[in-house]
């Protein structure tokens, strides 16, 4: 699913052992002050301290004295450790100084992060019962399993039980920790979910090291991002909360869409397509869209409300047997995320959509009193293609072009019908085009909507299929699972719609449960 070679490095960016060659400039440095100084004294201890504290050993004992010196600050170390790296290099490089510095805080804070956590689980251990029948666990002593956090690795020692009623065993403290058998912290996974989210896995994994000092494999980052999207895929399904900071103030628009994503043979065998001998690549992924538009452009055209959009998307049907008592799989995705939107609450709701059957059928069966409107540039387009067909790419064609769209905006249906009728019985393409607008005419009202103040074209659902699907799954080289690609959907859409925080949340209040 992601590009197998890997990249080529950055020219520009610095040697990777540049942060080692600072250490090194920095003992040296200290071991030289630490021979001047005198045999004995604290001038001498000190410095011994930093030393050790900078090779990543323990701190010597001091001898037992009358006035012992107080143990040097954290700031303090690292200030010594950068003034002889200064007066001893032949230019300053700032860039390694702040580099090996932040290396070695990062080893403290893990080092420190380490204790404190192995001290609370011995002194406040978590109820050591089965987390799934809830009876008390046999005791099979304590375990040592090593962590990745977001300041390196950590070594915890956790209880382990065994439940004889279940047949299985678990770590108490770590479901508490919020640990799992990923084997990384929660401020990890949180950052692989963004990261994995955002681009293939193999740049997130070189990011993780970039951004945070975090040697995460590339595998490890896409286990951990379809783990979360699963999570989120059922959150989404399970959490349908009305957002009270979106309740609408004018007329909310719903959009759909849908775009091909490229999956694996295995999932696309025996099914249609596109490909010449009929068979297919890719699976539909089908998005909703929501936003509001309250401001104009200076040419009167509404303008999406900054923030307003939400997304919910994956590959999954959108159609179902007339007789059928339940919605499609897509209408309940569609019907939930209106109700976080407050689609209950909204004066006026519009769908937009590219003119396609199932489309208005999920409206219509979820928004009986919604206004629908086809986008305005997906039925140009449809004019477009037929002037091509009827007379190539030639200045006639421009002429018929140009002539329909004016029928077209200013809702000249019957002559724009006409036009098209012209060549219906010649061309194929001429009476697909005039059942296309014939099906669509009132949901083609164009001046009537532009009166109203409304939006007649789709751009933020374009917008998002090419964002949150195209930018992300169908990038060269890639072929997805269909559970593999809806679950990193389910992470992108929440990340976009600006919900992750709430998942994370709604996670960790589940830990402290």
């Amino acid at each position: 699913m992601s590009p197998r070679k890997r990249p080529p490095a950055d020219p520009t960016s610095p040697p990777a052992d540049q942060a080692q060659e600072a250490l090194r400039t920095m003992e040296a440095a200290l071991r030289q002050k630490i021979g001047a100084a005198p045999e004995g004294s604290e001038e001498k201890r000190h410095l011994q301290e930093l030393l050790s504290l900078l090779s990543g050993q323990k701190t010597p004992e001091a001898p037992p004295t009358a006035s012992k010196a107080p143990t040097p600050s954290f700031a303090s170390i690292l200030e010594e450790m950068g003034v002889p790296m200064i007066r001893s290099s032949r230019r300053l490089d700032f860039g390694a100084m702040e580099r090996a510095m932040k290396d070695r805080m990062l080893e403290e804070t893990a080092r420190t992060l380490e204790s404190r956590l192995n001290e609370e689980i011995t002194r406040h251990p978590a109820p050591f019962r089965c987390p799934a029948c809830g009876r008390l666990l046999q005791n099979k002593g304590m375990k040592s399993k090593t962590f990745m956090t977001s300041f390196g690795e950590i070594t915890l020692r956790r209880r382990y039980g065994f439940c004889r009623s279940c047949r299985k065993g678990s770590f108490p403290d770590d479901a508490r920790l919020g640990l799992d058998e990923t084997g990384v912290s929660p401020e990890v996974q949180y950052l692989a979910g963004l990261f994995g989210a955002e681009t293939d896995f193999l740049r997130a994994s070189d990011l993780f090291f970039c951004a945070a000092r975090i040697r995460l494999p590339e595998k490890q980052v896409e286990r951990i991002a379809k783990s979360l999207g699963e999570q989120i895929a059922q959150d989404e399904r399970e959490h349908v909360e009305l957002e009270p900071h979106r309740l609408p103030q004018g007329p909310l628009y719903i959009g759909m869409d849908g775009t091909g994503v490229p999956i694996q043979s295995r999932e696309t065998a025996g099914r249609r397509g596109k490909q010449k001998d009929g068979s297919s690549k890719t699976r539909e992924a089908k998005m909703i869209d929501i936003w509001e538009a309250h401001t104009q452009n200076e040419r009167g055209i509404p303008i999406r409300d900054p923030g307003s959009v939400s997304y919910s998307a994956a590959i999954e049907s959108a159609s179902c047997p007339d007789f059928a008592q339940m919605p499609s799989d897509f209408a309940r995705r569609v019907e939930r995320e209106a109700s976080r939107r407050g689609a209950a609450q909204a004066r006026q709701i519009v769908v937009i959509g590219d003119g396609a059957a199932w489309i208005w059928k999920t409206a219509e069966s979820l928004f009986p009193g919604a206004l629908c409107i086809v986008d305005r540039f997906h039925a140009k387009q449809h004019l477009s293609e037929l002037s091509k067909a009827l007379f190539g790419d030639t200045p006639k064609a421009k002429e018929w072009t140009h002539c329909r769209y004016e029928e077209l905006d200013e809702g000249r249906m019957d002559d724009l019908l006409k036009e098209i009728g012209i060549y219906a019985s010649r061309f194929p393409e001429a009476a697909q085009c005039r059942t296309y607008f014939q099906n669509n005419r009132e949901r083609m009202r164009y001046p009537e909507f532009r009166a109203l103040g409304l939006c007649t074209s789709s751009g933020v659902v374009e917008a998002g299929c090419k964002s949150i699907v195209g930018g992300r799954l169908k990038k060269s080289g890639m072929h997805w699972s269909v559970a593999g690609a809806n679950a990193i959907l389910a992470l992108r859409c929440t990340i976009k719609s600006g919900r992750y925080e709430s998942f994370w949340e709604r996670k960790a209040s589940q830990w402290a449960a």
